[in-house]
């Protein structure tokens, strides 16, 4: 099953996400929500990256990638990370047995 954590801070803002594992629902190679979900969380990093430009540690390695923006530019990443939140519950809804999304407040 893929975990995904997406980070709150106290404020209420999100500030990155961790995401392990793989989802199990096909073979590698024909799993359409582990690519679903690995397109979506590179493409919010590489937003947050490469387009914001904003202050963030990622680390992604095979089934794993978290993201950490710093607090000072998590008003800058609110689009791509709620993006990626709404993609994430909306897998979890069609694919439950297979991906399973939480918050974590730090």
């Amino acid at each position: 099953m893929i975990k995904a954590e997406l980070f709150v801070s106290a404020s209420g803002e999100l500030t990155g996400f961790r995401i392990t594992g793989h989802s199990q629902y096909a073979e590698a190679g024909g799993d359409i929500v582990c690519a679903a979900v690995s397109s979506a969380a590179y493409m919010a990093a590489n937003t947050i990256t490469d387009v914001i430009h904003a202050d963030a540690r990622v680390v992604a390695d095979d089934g794993y990638m978290k993201v950490s923006v710093a607090e000072k530019d998590a008003r800058g990443c609110r689009i791509p990370l709620e993006g990626l939140k709404l993609h994430l519950l909306g897998l979890e809804e069609q694919y439950p047995e297979n991906i399973d999304v939480t918050y974590l407040e730090v």
